[in-house]
């Protein structure tokens, strides 16, 4: 069983940035974040593929989040930058054992409980 501890959300003026993290028992998986607005479907936000530098972003986060990971620590972070209302949610980290599936797709084992992000305008 993986498991997974977001932390690091909170509350932030639009056109600030936040780190969040995940903490990992195991950081030999693909790693990947998703968000869940209120009254929304969970989405896509960005992963990082193991054993490679392979990234994939949403087109809603492209060019101001990044995903990174240390494997030293275990941990996976998301850092967002530039950040908007339509930024505001729970953001869950996921992962998976190695797969050839997109990394965009919605084909993770693992879920962590989610750390709430919310935006002010």
């Amino acid at each position: 069983q993986v498991q997974l501890v977001e932390s690091g959300g909170g509350l932030v003026q639009a056109g600030g940035s936040l780190r969040l993290s995940c903490t990992t028992s195991t950081i030999t998986y693909d790693m990947a974040w998703f968000r869940q607005a209120p009254g929304k479907e969970r989405e896509f936000v960005a992963a990082s593929k193991s054993f490679s530098s392979g990234t994939s972003y949403s087109d809603a986060v492209k060019g101001r989040f990044t995903i990174t990971r240390s494997n030293a620590k275990k941990t996976v972070y998301l850092d967002m930058n530039n950040l908007t209302p339509e930024d505001t949610a729970v953001y869950y980290c996921a992962a998976r054992p190695r797969s050839v599936a997109p990394l965009n797709s919605e084909s993770y084992t693992y879920w962590g409980q989610g750390t709430q992000v919310i935006i002010s305008s």
